[in-house]
C-alpha cells in the first residue's frame, strides 16, 4: 500500500544526494509548496523549490538516511526518519507529511527535524 510514498522518498534521497535539478523538480508538481518546518515559509513552485534546496545543499557532506512510512492514504503519506551525519557526527529525527498529486509528485511537503537528546537511544 505505501509503493508510492516509498517509491517517492527513494527519489528523493536520490535527488538530495545529486543536487541535480532535474531530480529535484521530478519530485514537485508546478504548484507545489515545501515547508523546511511546519510554520516556515513555504518555498512555492517549482523554481523556489529549486533554488531552496540547492542555496541549503549538502556539499560534500557524508550522511546516511533510513525511514519507514507509517501511513499513506489516497493522497498523502507519513514518513518516519532518521539521517545522521558524519563529519561532524550529528543525528536528527524526522518526519515527513506528503501530499501527492495523481502522477506521484508532491504537491505539499512539510518536515519536521529535531535533534533527538542524549541517551535516549535514538542516535540515527
Amino acid at each position: 500500500m505505501a509503493e508510492r510514498t516509498r517509491n517517492w522518498v527513494d527519489a528523493y534521497v536520490a535527488a538530495w544526494q545529486s543536487n541535480e535539478e532535474a531530480d529535484i523538480r521530478s519530485l514537485f508538481a508546478s504548484g507545489a509548496a515545501y515547508r523546511t518546518s511546519p510554520f516556515a515559509e513555504a518555498w512555492e513552485g517549482l523554481d523556489d523549490i529549486v533554488h531552496g534546496w540547492l542555496a541549503r545543499q549538502d556539499i560534500g557532506s557524508d550522511w546516511a538516511f533510513r525511514y519507514e512510512v507509517l501511513a499513506e492514504t489516497a493522497d498523502t503519506g507519513v514518513v518516519r526518519g532518521w539521517t545522521t551525519y558524519f563529519h561532524p557526527e550529528r543525528n536528527y529525527s524526522n518526519l515527513w507529511v506528503i501530499t501527492f498529486d495523481g502522477q506521484g509528485r508532491a504537491t505539499g511537503f512539510t518536515e519536521w527535524w529535531m535533534t533527538p537528546p542524549a541517551g535516549t537511544g535514538e542516535d540515527g
